[in-house]
């Protein structure tokens, strides 16, 4: 039997050898160049609104298209920014309302997923409290301000407006999504003898991850603004009192820079939530 030269082609019945990886096709390479583009073009689309408004602003106090004393502009910001990052004021007032947000916020979301999770455990509750969770929901929170400052006191009264602001939303948010659990899931485990702790650390939970960040997304909002507004009432300290104080002395300098800060502040939170999202769904 003759054996086969080197580089002679195979029989035609041999099986074909393994060729080596050739990495990722031309089509996908030309897709994640798309894809990369897109995201750059998005991004360079929010920066150029940024500056575009930013230049309007500028230009139209300066131009006499509106009132300077009315809305300031960027320029005459910074100074009024480093003036107050060099005497304090600054640190001082961001950080009593970013504790003041952290506080409310984390309160808020953790009794409304306790009271989410009592109202999944004793249904009866449930039915006998939802009309109520909804009314409180709607209901305007910034009519109870004056009552928070009358029971709680000048400090107090803000930690409980940024709270009530957001708790009942989140148990209206988080039990909805306890709800929408497959329910097949929840039978397959009582099946095997699951307990109704079980379900819920096991199922439940678990199954309602998504709703929960979305909560988390507009509690963050949420807590700020009933942070600011608790500020406006009764606070000697923070930045809802430098924008109620600079509008007090037509100051509008430091108005707009208390404003800036409250966005820096927003869109921090804002990536922190995003980050938290992305860690926890890689993990999913």
């Amino acid at each position: 039997m003759s054996k086969a030269k080197p580089g002679a082609a195979a029989p035609s019945g041999a099986p074909a050898q393994a060729t080596p990886d050739a990495g990722p096709s031309t089509l996908y390479k030309a897709h994640l160049r798309r894809v990369k583009l897109t995201r750059w073009s998005v991004r360079g689309t929010q920066a150029l609104l940024l500056i575009l408004f930013l230049l309007i602003w500028e230009i139209a106090p300066r131009a006499h298209w509106v009132n300077p004393m009315l809305t300031s502009y960027p320029s005459a910001i910074w100074p009024t920014f480093i003036d107050m990052l060099q005497n304090g004021d600054l640190l001082h007032h961001t950080a009593v309302t970013v504790m003041e947000t952290v506080v409310g916020f984390v309160a808020g979301m953790v009794l409304g997923i306790a009271v989410a999770v009592a109202l999944w455990w004793w249904e009866f509750v449930y039915r006998v409290l939802d009309p109520y969770l909804v009314v409180a929901n709607a209901m305007p929170k910034i009519a109870l301000v004056p009552i928070f400052y009358i029971w709680l006191g000048d400090v107090t009264s803000i930690y409980g407006i940024a709270i009530a602001i957001g708790v009942f939303i989140t148990i209206l948010m988080v039990f909805a999504g306890f709800k929408e659990v497959d329910a097949n899931k929840i039978k397959l485990v009582l099946t095997f003898g699951a307990t109704r702790w079980q379900v819920l650390r096991k199922v439940v939970l678990p199954g309602s991850v998504p709703t929960m960040i979305a909560t988390l997304k507009i509690n963050v909002g949420l807590a700020l603004v009933g942070v600011i507004v608790g500020e406006f009432q009764s606070s000697k300290a923070g930045l809802g009192y430098l924008i109620v104080y600079g509008s007090q002395i037509f100051q509008m300098h430091l108005v707009m820079t208390a404003i800036a800060i409250l966005a820096v502040i927003s869109t921090i939170m804002y990536l922190g939530i995003y980050y938290v999202e992305a860690v926890i769904m890689r993990q999913r």
